[in-house]
């Protein structure tokens, strides 16, 4: 007996421990604690998380019906948030993007993407269930970065436009809840969501068709959205397919008999669609089907026997149709369906029906093109014929200015040239970001993104949201620099896109208070040149023999150009550039860009390359001496590594019986510089 009673005592307190306490493990990481109270912040302290603190052990918190969070080792696997804002089909009026309630959605200050950017931090997240909490805004693309998501849930927000197809990308993604949100559009091909077993995306505006699914799908909820068109052939092959409604859309045309003998079918909601035709008398049902609505469609003749009316256990509702043999009160007349099936037709068909259009109107018509195609192709002539008459003109006024510039000498040091045209250069807009954008773009700052490192500066890899790829350079400032000073280096920084410059595609600067010292760091977002550099086509033989004489002189004009823009497309102008062939990059068209250049003045970082010594204390004079330099490699074709080197190319290539002396024009303007 009192082995009896000490084994009770002994095992009671570790049973009720074990029922009480949440199915977590382990300790939250102090990085993941801070993002969940970004997270609680981001959210405006909805009420499942305002009893938060520095105190609260988020992995031990009892799980509630608003709020559970699971944790395995120091990472977060599931948080689940459900709060008690109204979802669109819950307001008294039907609800649009121009039309959402700000009194049931957070602040006009929220913004999803940094919402999400921080959410994504949960890298381990398995289970992300966010319902009811007032979420608006476009759908972020980054979600594809919770790469472990089994479970997503962000039904019942205001959440709007189309849902991104990076999801798809979501391999281990078993359950999809998107419903009761104002998403439109087409949906993206989830066929690629190999374990996906449940789909809901009901209550949204998605329209279209519905896209191929995965063959995996046990749960298909499509009902109250806007697809119009034919029940895809392809649900057929959906083998574990337990419950499908599609109800309230406007899909049209007849219903595949083989839609009620699916293996495993057991919900079959049709109802409220434009469906039409009559089912084979011949359809057979699982045996294992329960509920069936066709309701309100235009179907005529019998229904099969199989759904002919109610039985124990299996529900129907076949009102509203056109159909024969049941209850006539509850039913259209046969010539109401086949108008409705006519008007809703799709275009397609209602071609085919169409007789052959007349010969006469179809010439007419070509004849018609053809004047009007002649009119346009004469005007387009007239115009570039114009447009070339006064670019000849501007090139003979460019060239009568600068013989003009060169008589009279060098002009003022803060002066601007006058710019050849360019075509355009197909860049994003100059943007400032956002810290939180710079973390996003940048994985956080992952050591893998990491392509080098400066004395002064740091260079990381990053992706943009529309999945271009990037540099940023990152500068800190330790040193004394006035804010004002500052301030007129990132105006200048808008222009230093060109042609042939690795451009700018924006900036973002943050000031950090270090104990009485303010420090800052400027982060300089770049476009991303990914053919290599021109030292890699004059050591590459197979890239070096296609170099041949026009590109090279292409390559040495567009360096030529770049380094005038430095100069002289902004006052003051940007010198002493480091202008080597290890920072020319050549794009895919074999289009020279310097990078590596001076960018921000104070922040002067040399990094290794040419060491050619400077001939004057004239970082100008230094820059053409360097672009000098690099016109004699691209000439020989040979990299120089040293002072030596180019002492003896210089000597080479003055030699009498060189033969590279034959280029004279090249020889000259290396001699000239």
């Amino acid at each position: 007996m009192k082995n009896s009673w000490f084994s009770f005592c002994f095992w009671f307190p570790i049973f009720v421990l074990a029922v009480l306490v949440p199915v977590s493990t382990g300790q939250l990481s102090p990085s993941e604690s801070r993002i969940l109270f970004q997270i609680q912040k981001l959210l405006e302290y909805p009420v499942a998380l305002q009893q938060w603190s520095n105190w609260t052990n988020f992995c031990y918190l009892p799980p509630t019906s608003s709020l559970r969070i699971v944790c395995s080792g120091t990472h977060i696997t599931e948080l689940t948030v459900i709060g008690n804002k109204t979802s669109p089909s819950k307001t008294p009026k039907s609800v649009s993007v121009s039309s959402i309630p700000s009194q049931q959605t957070l602040s006009n200050s929220f913004s999803i993407d940094s919402f999400f950017t921080v959410l994504t931090k949960l890298s381990n997240l398995k289970v992300l269930s966010l319902v009811s909490l007032g979420l608006w805004g476009p759908f972020p693309s980054k979600i594809n970065r919770l790469s472990s998501l089994e479970v997503l849930n962000i039904s019942s927000n205001f959440i709007y436009g189309g849902i991104p197809a990076t999801i798809s990308r979501l391999e281990s993604l078993k359950s999809l809840v998107l419903a009761d949100n104002l998403l439109n559009g087409s949906v993206p091909d989830l066929k690629g969501l190999a374990v996906l077993e449940e789909l809901n995306l009901g209550q949204n505006q998605l329209s279209q068709k519905v896209p191929p699914l995965s063959g995996t799908l046990v749960i298909v909820v499509l009902r109250k959205n806007l697809f119009r068109s034919e029940i895809p052939s392809r649900i057929k092959e959906l083998n574990k397919l337990q419950l499908l409604d599609i109800s309230y859309n406007k899909f049209l045309g007849p219903i595949h008999s083989s839609l009620f003998s699916l293996p495993a079918i057991q919900y079959l909601n049709l109802a409220y669609n434009q469906l039409s035709g009559a089912l084979s008398v011949n359809t057979t049902c699982n045996r294992n089907l329960k509920f069936v609505d066709v309701s309100h469609n235009l179907l005529i003749g019998k229904l099969p026997s199989c759904i002919r009316s109610n039985s124990s256990n299996r529900t129907v509702n076949s009102s509203w149709n056109c159909l024969t043999g049941g209850n006539s009160k509850l039913q259209h007349s046969l010539s109401y369906c086949r108008k409705e099936a006519m008007a809703v037709k799709p275009p397609g068909d209602l071609q085919k029906q169409k007789p052959g259009i007349k010969l006469g109107l179809m010439l007419a018509v070509i004849g018609g093109v053809v004047v009007v195609s002649g009119v346009v192709l004469l005007l387009v002539f007239a115009i570039i014929r114009n447009r070339r008459r006064r670019r000849f003109g501007e090139m003979k006024y460019e060239k009568s200015t600068v013989h003009k510039q060169s008589v009279r000498g060098s002009p003022l040091p803060n002066r601007r040239v006058p710019q050849t045209r360019l075509p355009a250069l197909g860049l994003p807009p100059y943007r400032v970001f956002a810290v939180e954008e710079i973390e996003e773009i940048t994985r956080n700052f992952d050591p893998s993104n990491l392509a080098a490192q400066g004395s002064q500066a740091q260079i990381y890899k990053g992706w943009l949201t529309d999945g271009s790829v990037v540099l940023i350079k990152c500068f800190k400032l330790r040193q004394k620099l006035a804010p004002q000073a500052l301030a007129r280096h990132m105006e200048e920084l808008p222009n230093l896109r060109h042609r042939h410059l690795v451009s700018v595609l924006g900036h973002c600067t943050v000031t950090y208070q270090d104990q009485l010292n303010p420090a800052s760091t400027v982060f300089v977002v770049n476009e991303f040149i990914s053919n290599g550099s021109l030292k890699d086509c004059l050591t590459d033989w197979k890239r070096k023999d296609a170099l041949k004489w026009p590109q090279r002189m292409g390559i040495t004009i567009g360096i030529a150009r770049g380094i005038q823009h430095l100069h002289t497309g902004m006052a003051p102008g940007i010198f002493d550039n480091n202008i080597t062939i290890d920072n020319i990059l050549l794009d895919d068209t074999l289009t020279a860009k310097i990078s590596n250049y001076n960018v921000l003045t104070p922040l002067k970082d040399a990094e290794s390359g040419l060491n050619v010594p400077k001939r004057s204390g004239n970082p100008e004079k230094e820059d053409i001496f360097q672009f000098g330099a690099i016109l004699l490699q691209v000439i020989t074709g040979r990299p120089i590594t040293s002072t030596s080197e180019l002492d003896d190319l210089k000597s080479e290539t003055t030699h009498p019986k060189s033969r590279i002396r034959s280029h004279s024009d090249g020889i000259l303007l290396v001699m000239a510089v």
